[in-house]
């Protein structure tokens, strides 16, 4: 099987109505454009390499907030830029999962 993505990161973004539990709130949005910044800026992106993208509701809203490697289908969490340099460094660049922020 040819994956066109070594790695394909999905982050939940959804906003949820009425102060309902969503990644959003956790801080979501900005990770997500931390993490493409740095990807970009390792020269990590492309075609055989990695894409980060936006996804709705996972549907694991109190897990939060989320996101997901495939095609490995590693789900993370992840609090700060920090954890998400750990997952750059170790899973997408030496294929290593982080398993402190494993979500099971």
């Amino acid at each position: 099987m040819n994956n066109h993505f070594k790695h394909h990161v999905f982050f939940c973004l959804n906003q949820r109505p009425n102060g309902e539990a969503c990644c959003q709130d956790k801080g979501a949005e900005a990770a997500f454009d931390y993490m493409k910044a740095q990807v970009k800026k390792l020269g990590l992106r492309g075609e055989g390499k990695v894409r980060i993208n936006r996804a709705g509701c996972f549907d694991r809203c109190a897990e939060g907030p989320l996101m997901v490697v495939y095609p490995e289908a590693v789900w993370y969490t992840f609090i700060d830029n920090e954890d998400v340099d750990e997952i750059i460094e170790s899973h997408l660049m030496h294929d290593k999962v982080v398993k402190r922020l494993l979500v099971e």
